[in-house]
């Protein structure tokens, strides 16, 4: 454990979905958080956002001591995004960097269903009939991952989730047929979007535990290779760059 963690100020940030946030925070308490005004908007409204934030609880970037990235899978361009930032902010500032799986922040949401669901089926939409999925159990107050994420067949992963069980995520819309055919329920969808709150939360959990990673071995949770990657490889051949991690 690191005894340093508390009392240091942290960012978090989420830029994996549609709609991207920023939140920063000191020890265990979040103190403000910024969700970007427009749908796929990271680019626009991420930095921007950060500086705001440190300017409302006044503090200097040089005060962040760690930052906490939704690490994927999710957008291709967003996790890269936040890759980025959170590398230099490495580089530059000595930030020590946590990775959170993207696909654990949204299973947190589940808390705030009623009658939180005992197993969580969290998706994204992986196009071509796929989604990328992991599923979770409730344990102790939070929602544990039993398997790692994965671009699964949606009827398959919901089939093998275990009773009763609940979905959500952003691919939910995607997929409803298999929903259906599973009787699984699939949560209010206020609940599908990941939440740099969550990141913070589970990303200074992750600090306390010494789970940092550093800046040269920091790259986005892909699943799968872009599609720009995947289509440049069916038209010249070869392996091509890795695409996950």
């Amino acid at each position: 454990m690191d005894a340093s963690t508390s009392e240091k100020h942290a960012l978090a940030i989420e830029c994996s979905g549609r709609r991207g946030s920023v939140t920063v925070g000191c020890g265990d308490d979040v103190l403000d958080t910024i969700v970007f005004e427009a749908d796929s908007a990271h680019a626009a409204e991420l930095l921007p956002a950060m500086d705001q934030l440190c300017k409302d609880v006044g503090i200097q970037p040089d005060a962040l001591a760690h930052c906490y990235v939704s690490g994927g899978p999710g957008s291709f361009t967003g996790v890269r995004l936040g890759a980025t930032v959170g590398r230099a902010l490495a580089l530059a500032g000595g930030v020590k960097l946590v990775r959170v799986p993207t696909l654990d922040v949204v299973a947190q949401n589940a808390l705030e269903a009623d009658n939180a669901p005992a197993n969580v089926g969290v998706v994204l939409d992986a196009k071509r009939n796929r989604v990328f999925a992991a599923a979770f159990v409730l344990r102790e107050g939070a929602y544990a991952r039993v398997c790692e994420p994965a671009e699964r067949d949606p009827a398959e992963f919901l089939d093998g989730l275990g009773q009763p069980a609940a979905v959500l995520g952003e691919g939910v819309p995607y997929i409803e047929p298999a929903i259906e055919a599973c009787d699984v329920r699939p949560l209010d969808a206020s609940l599908f979007r990941a939440r740099s709150e969550v990141v913070y939360r589970l990303g200074r959990g992750m600090a306390r535990r010494g789970e940092f990673m550093a800046a040269v071995d920091f790259v986005p949770i892909y699943v799968r290779r872009p599609e720009a990657e995947e289509v440049w490889i069916a038209r010249h051949g070869g392996a091509g760059a890795e695409g996950s991690s």
